[in-house]
């Protein structure tokens, strides 16, 4: 159940539109969403995730618009959503930090506690979870970011630059997490990071200038690399290639 846009239209006071008239489907699945700083990528994602709605224009998830009020609160615990900043709640452990959000969300206290240690376990925070959130390094609260946006069992997550700052290794549990959650969960990930691209995601989205330049699998966005690019280098030169097409 992909998130629609129609006719969407966003601009940051009385700046140049980020967004005009924009009608798009983010896919179902697992999508990698790519495009250079300033091509409206995380302005798509903070739309989709209701914390800024459009000028103009609707987002529906099925039947669920999010500017409507009676839709407001079933839309926003269908979507998860992870920023590129997590900040930490000082006064909150991270355990309570998740469920907060579960709160947040919607769900009762007690359902929004369980979760939240279901969610913890998932990005491999359980040891850490009577700490607080404040005492978390930079990767950890990132973690911590992505744990909250499961803790209320969205069927769409939202994630805007989620391994900025991770180690390989972290990567890899990134990785794993996606695999082990794409079955029951869409997944939309916006990255500059195309090295893992064939390994995670089904669809490739690439976005520039607030318009969709390219939508589809992940084997027909390799498969624009010219010919005899070396297997590592062929997800970067697809994009490097798209780009340069658009100048």
């Amino acid at each position: 159940m992909p998130l629609h846009y129609t006719d969407c239209s966003f601009a940051y006071r009385a700046g140049t539109p980020v967004l005009d008239r924009l009608t798009t489907a983010l896919p179902e699945g697992c999508t990698v969403l790519l495009g250079p700083n300033g091509a409206g990528k995380s302005t798509l994602l903070s739309l989709g995730a209701s914390c800024i709605a459009p000028s103009s224009g609707r987002i529906t998830l099925g039947r669920l618009d999010s500017a409507r009020k009676r839709d407001r609160r079933a839309f926003r615990q269908k979507v998860g959503w992870l920023p590129q900043e997590v900040k930490a709640i000082p006064a909150l452990t991270v355990r309570e930090q998740a469920a907060y959000v579960g709160w947040l969300k919607g769900l009762h206290k007690r359902d929004a506690w369980d979760r939240s240690a279901t969610a913890l376990e998932q990005v491999r925070l359980t040891e850490v979870g009577g700490r607080k959130s404040h005492e978390l390094s930079g990767r950890q609260l990132r973690r911590l970011g992505i744990a909250q946006t499961l803790v209320h069992q969205a069927e769409v997550v939202l994630l805007d630059e989620p391994t900025a700052g991770l180690d390989p290794l972290q990567r890899g549990v990134f990785r794993d997490l996606l695999a082990e959650l794409s079955d029951s969960v869409h997944f939309i990930v916006s990255t500059h990071q195309t090295e893992d691209l064939a390994d995670i995601y089904d669809t490739v989205l690439v976005f520039n200038r607030g318009r969709p330049v390219f939508r589809g699998p992940v084997s027909d966005f390799l498969a624009t690399a010219p010919v005899g690019t070396p297997y590592e280098r062929r997800a970067e030169s697809a994009y490097r290639g798209l780009l340069q097409g658009e100048i």
